[in-house]
């Protein structure tokens, strides 16, 4: 049996994942700037490569981490239902940040592309990297843009974000939990809400909020900017 069909049984995959992450967490007690998914994420792919295992073999032995990806998501509804009259006093301002931020996400990835010269297909491909994964990698492969791609980008984009936003939103002014919350939920969906969860249940509610509203609305407001690409 070689390495690959090792790890394509959950027996193996599964510890291996969670040993990874369980010492990303280790690390990110001594080193607060280390983000335990970063890190995990860091030395699974450097397994594969170093054992040369191909990412289907991988991928078939975490298949139940994947199927807890689901209610993992619902479960965000529960802090979301604790401070839903919280959010509902600010439900102007919250839809006006994901609105905004929903567009500038999709434009300004349009704008990074097309000045680096690159494709309609890499555009389509990133544009929607701003929200959930599942959503992203619909919108991409619906619109004729490169899945796998726009799945990378947009785990790096909430990777990026749960690492530096909170700092850098805190360093433009941006403070209270209601503003952190929508902003890290509309630009770095699932990831960025699970930072805001640790630091507070307000700001990780309203981030789950504005990730979910977030990823209906770029699904609506991808469509006439696809048939204006196309």
């Amino acid at each position: 049996m070689t390495i690959a069909d090792w790890l394509e049984q959950p027996a193996v995959a599964l510890p291996v994942t969670l040993g990874a992450y369980v010492f990303g967490l280790w690390l990110n007690r001594r080193y607060a700037s280390l983000h335990p998914l970063f890190v995990c994420s860091l030395l699974l792919i450097g397994l594969l490569l170093l054992l040369n295992v191909p990412y289907a073999s991988y991928r078939q032995g975490t298949e139940a981490l994947v199927f807890i990806l689901g209610p993992a998501t619902v479960a965000l509804g529960v802090p979301l239902y604790k401070n839903a009259r919280s959010i509902g006093r600010h439900a102007l301002p919250i839809a006006a940040g994901i609105t905004v931020g929903s567009i500038s996400a999709l434009l300004l990835s349009a704008a990074l592309v097309w000045s680096l010269g690159g494709s309609v297909q890499l555009m389509l491909s990133m544009m929607p990297k701003s929200v959930t994964t599942p959503v992203a990698v619909e919108i991409s492969r619906q619109a004729g843009g490169i899945p796998e791609l726009t799945t990378v980008l947009t785990v790096l984009t909430g990777l990026m974000g749960s690492m530096f936003g909170p700092a850098l939103l805190k360093l433009a002014g941006v403070r209270d939990d209601i503003s952190l919350g929508t902003a890290m939920g509309t630009g770095s969906h699932g990831i960025g809400t699970a930072r805001m969860l640790r630091d507070s249940e307000l700001a990780g509610s309203v981030s789950g909020f504005a990730m979910g509203a977030a990823a209906i609305l770029t699904s609506v407001l991808f469509v006439p900017l696809y048939m204006w690409l196309s």
